[in-house]
């Protein structure tokens, strides 16, 4: 079945900006991650998982994006000579190593060779999201993760061959897993079309891995997140990405960070942010009320007279980040609450506090003066 566009794939435009490819990806992965569909729809939703993560790894690579613009698909096929798993354009030195190989007389095709035989790719590199809380964000977090892993085969042992029965050296490479087509003077290195690089033929393949030598499961993973950590940093778990072919080193597990949305708190890097919703009364008269921090409860002081939109910094109450020194600061804004469903009595003395107040003059009120002296001026 032929590739989708990796565009399609995103739901973005081909002109979207990292931003945009990252969010794409983000929702998608959320959607059908293996982990939130079970039962009748997983395998569904498992194909649209890894078609999601095939095209936001390609087309979060500057490199890798600019040869799909230009070629499509075979510009970032591995079997077009165009790399694999963020090895660039190696395909373009095996091309043309036999050409430097008969001239200077060294071994040409080395890139993605081991010992002149069998291409060697590196794996795929995986991606997983965590979701964690603020609190774990600023303490760190010990858990667990289940990922999948590649096993050899039981029934075979890893050969990928039917029990009583071997895989054969490829007759087309001879064993080699590419072969050469001349042109003249050039010689041009490509994949076997046969045994796509393995430089072997199984005839009669496993009933149980269908040929591979492996089988896909599960296994836990123990992963540290680290104390300060934010939204959108990436955790790196060297080796436990997709195996390599043919011997090759496997791909890395990238551990993306969420962080879910707070009840109380905003984040802005180190530092933490919180409305303090403060009595009419206590505003006006000035008093002690208590704030909520991401470990405890502490005590401010509020001035007498303390307007709607004041800002509290409290030193040293945010979050550590991982490379700060030292703690930020957590800012409490002040929002000061109108009273609302008064008794007839609590009306009626609002009423004498009001009058009070108008008989006071301007006093009470600076900002209420300020204000109504500019909308003079402004209609002179």
């Amino acid at each position: 079945m032929a590739k989708r566009d990796y565009y399609e794939v995103l739901g973005v435009a081909k002109n979207a900006s990292d931003d945009e490819i990252k969010k794409a990806y983000r929702k998608l992965a959320m959607k059908f991650h293996p982990d939130r569909n079970q039962g009748d729809g997983a395998k569904e939703a498992e194909e649209k998982f890894k078609e999601a993560k095939e095209a936001y790894e390609m087309l979060s690579d500057a490199q890798k994006r600019a040869a799909y613009d230009q070629y499509g698909h075979a510009g970032v096929d591995p079997n077009a000579g165009m790399g694999r798993g963020g090895e660039g354009f190696g395909g373009f030195a095996e091309a043309f190593g036999d050409i430097f190989g008969d001239i200077f007389g060294g071994q040409g095709g080395g890139n993605g060779r081991r010992g002149g035989g069998q291409q060697v790719y590196r794996g795929n590199d995986l991606s997983y999201a965590v979701e964690i809380s603020l609190e774990e964000a600023a303490a760190g977090k010990d858990t667990q993760i289940r990922i999948p892993s590649w096993d050899n085969c039981d029934t075979c042992g890893g050969t990928g061959a039917k029990p009583g029965t071997k895989a054969k050296t490829c007759g087309t490479c001879n064993g080699a897993g590419t072969v050469h087509m001349r042109q003249g003077f050039f010689s041009v290195q490509q994949t076997c079309p046969h045994c796509h690089g393995t430089g072997k033929i199984i005839p009669e393949p496993c009933p149980s891995c269908n040929g591979a030598g492996r089988l896909k499961r599960q296994k836990t993973l123990e992963v540290k997140i680290p104390a300060g950590i934010n939204e959108g940093m990436r955790i790196r778990s060297a080796g436990n990405g997709e195996p390599g072919t043919n011997g090759g080193p496997a791909g890395d597990l990238y551990i993306e960070i969420r962080i879910r949305q707070h009840d109380i708190f905003e984040r802005d890097g180190d530092d933490l942010h919180c409305t303090v919703p403060v009595p009419m009364t206590t505003a006006a008269l000035g008093g002690a009320i208590e704030v909520p921090t991401l470990t405890a409860k502490v005590e401010i002081e509020i001035p007498e007279g303390t307007q709607h939109g004041k800002t509290f910094r409290l030193r040293g109450k945010g979050i550590k980040g991982l490379r700060s020194a030292y703690p930020g600061d957590l800012y409490c804004h002040v929002t000061v609450e109108t009273p609302v469903k008064m008794t007839e009595h609590q009306r009626k003395l609002m009423k004498e506090l009001d009058e009070s107040f108008r008989k006071g003059g301007d006093k009470h009120s600076p900002n209420a003066k300020s204000w109504t002296d500019r909308v003079k001026d402004l209609f002179k």
